[in-house]
């Protein structure tokens, strides 16, 4: 589908709106019509009949009200076009948002956080000329010309005939220049994502630039993609400016020559003319004053189309950013998302079986191969092995994120892809390694899974997370303003209100992507503390980092190259030599897990 049929496509979201936009403006050009006969039939009696204000009162009144109605026009033309706007910009990022969703954090993963925001806020923005300006302008422009035509030509067959010579120029000049501009509009929008992205990564990382020294080096190069932006942003408004600038000169050539043959035809009314004027039809001077002031209504529309010609190229450069990411194929799980599947029939707390589960990221790249495993309910099971081993790959499997190329996993007697994906997401509580806190209060961080939970409740979950105190230490307590990523907050503070949310949500499964990660000695002993408590009544997956979160483990199963290479709990591994035991003894019994494949060996 090309951009421009794309763009028209979603017309349909703005439900009448448009129409009405359309429509008013039809109505305010028969409006200017009316407004150019009555101002030329007062003009013609006042000054070449003699007529006094006695005479012409009752016209003055009715050409004040064309001036209201033209003024009520324009406001609800335009409030009209923005209404339209205003839906479609919110229909199409509620469709973005949604596919996004169903695309799932392995896209997130690859896409640049900056240029997504930038088309998902300035891009969809961008839109609002194209539906409130450049649409409505197209569609009056191959209507109010061909109505004023049909006004002139009985009054005047010599200017209809100009503008209907002139008019074609105007489009035919706007297509040629606007091609050029529309390939550097591009230019400029690849730009601004580009700087967006940069932007992004490295305010982002700024403590890391200053710390290593490299702060110069990228404020030359923002300065550098900064120059490059505003090189193309200028080249672009140049080309709008000579565009407008020839549609103006072409405009005011049609009029100049529609006011020649009219002038000359009635200053032959009182002088003797050559005689190829003498040739053309004689002309009032209603007639002529008539015509005169219709030809900057005539040349209005196409002006305008002209003026907001812009406003279509930046819409086409963001449209196509938008077109590659709805092109972009949902996993096979966002379908099962999108509809009704069966809900989960087993108690709490149930267990998990993996049977035969491969995965594969692309071809090539397998990142399960033949995975087999049970977590029996009620158990805490652990996850270790080598980076890339297949932990993270298992995990997004569980949550619903990716789906297995081959293979079934269960939960209970249920095969996970026939389940209501929605109401599975329920039944589990999920504690990253690096939560993420949204702007709000610390108690609606907490209640993100459970929202009408009452502050009870909230302090309740804070509790058994060993959150609470320091919690009520602070100024605002539980409305305490959380920034943005937690700003203001420990790691080990952060990583407790994330264990708060699993408490609060009371899910019979729970996922700990390593959860004591990075944390100090005293803040891991509270939240290890914390899963303790968790624990009870439920069942777990723990992706281990450290060998005292592992020993703690009713099994620990060792993934190698995306299968379970050893199974069992601490004390038969460390006794079997392989590839754990290597692991405890390269990094004692207390390291971290997390090692490289040739630690293994």
């Amino acid at each position: 589908m090309s951009v421009n049929v794309w763009l028209k496509s979603h017309r349909p979201l703005a439900g009448s709106a448009l129409r009405q936009a359309v429509g008013i403006g039809l109505i305010n050009g028969l409006l200017a019509i009316a407004q150019a006969g009555l101002l030329a039939l007062i003009l013609d009696a006042v000054i070449f009949k003699g007529a006094g204000l006695a005479q012409i009162s009752h016209w003055l009144g009715v050409l004040l009200l064309l001036f209201a109605l033209r003024a009520l026009a324009l406001w609800l033309g335009e409030r009209a076009a923005f209404q339209a706007a205003a839906l479609i910009r919110n229909g199409l990022r509620d469709r973005l948002f949604r596919h996004i969703q169903r695309l799932g954090p392995s896209y997130l993963a690859n896409a640049r956080s900056g240029a997504l925001v930038e088309t998902l806020t300035k891009g969809i923005d961008d839109l609002e000329g194209y539906y409130a300006r450049f649409l409505p302008a197209m569609t009056l422009t191959m209507i109010l010309p061909l109505v004023i035509l049909l006004v002139v030509f009985p009054a005047d067959w010599v200017a209809g005939l100009t503008m209907l010579v002139t008019a074609p120029l105007i489009p035919l000049f706007m297509i040629i220049i606007g091609s050029s501009a529309q390939t550097r509009n591009q230019r400029q929008w690849k730009e601004l994502t580009r700087m967006s992205a940069h932007f992004l990564d490295v305010i982002q990382g700024l403590t890391t630039l200053k710390l290593f020294g490299a702060s110069r080096h990228e404020a030359s190069e923002v300065e550098r993609i900064s120059n490059a932006y505003r090189v193309s942003t200028m080249q672009v408004l140049r080309i709008a400016f000579l565009s407008s600038a020839v549609l103006e000169l072409f405009a005011a050539l049609g009029i100049a020559i529609i006011a020649v043959f009219v002038g000359f035809r009635l200053y032959g009314l009182v002088m003797p003319m050559p005689e190829w004027l003498m040739a053309l039809p004689p002309i009032s001077y209603f007639q002529g004053l008539f015509v005169l002031m219709l030809a900057p209504e005539f040349y209005a529309p196409l002006r305008n189309m002209g003026t907001q010609y812009h406003a279509r190229m930046a819409a086409v450069a963001a449209a196509e950013q938008m077109i590659e990411i709805l092109d972009t194929p949902p996993p096979a799980n966002a379908e099962q998302a999108d509809h009704r599947g069966v809900p989960l029939r087993a108690r709490r707390p149930f267990g998990l079986t993996f049977q035969d589960v491969h995965f594969s990221y692309e071809a090539g790249r397998d990142a399960l191969r033949g995975m087999d495993f049970v977590v029996p309910a009620g158990h805490r099971v652990a996850l270790v092995g080598t980076s890339g081993a297949g932990k993270t790959t298992v995990i997004n499997l569980l949550l619903g994120f990716l789906t297995p190329t081959s293979g079934r996993i269960l939960i209970g007697d249920q095969d996970l892809a026939d389940l209501d994906l929605a109401h599975w997401r329920r039944q589990l509580a999920w504690v990253p390694q690096q939560p993420r806190l949204f702007q709000g209060t610390i108690g609606d961080n907490i209640r993100l899974g459970q929202p009408d939970a009452d502050l009870a409740a909230v302090r309740a979950a804070a509790r058994q997370a060993r959150a609470d105190d320091f919690i009520v230490a602070l100024p605002e307590g539980y409305d305490t303003p959380v920034g943005e990523r937690g700003v203001g907050l420990s790691g080990g503070q952060i990583q407790r209100i994330a264990l708060a949310r699993a408490f609060l949500r009371d899910a019979p499964l729970v996922i700990l992507d390593e959860a004591t990660a990075n944390l100090d000695p005293r803040s891991e002993q509270l939240v290890q503390e914390g899963i303790e408590e968790l624990a009870h009544g439920r069942t777990l997956l723990v992706v281990a980092h450290r060998l005292a979160t592992v020993r703690r483990a009713n099994r620990i199963l060792v993934l190698d190259q995306g299968r379970v290479a050893e199974s069992g709990t601490h004390e038969t591994l460390t006794a079997a030599g392989g590839i754990y035991a290597r692991m405890v003894a390269a990094y004692g019994q207390d390291g971290p897990v997390e090692l490289t494949a040739e630690d293994t060996r």
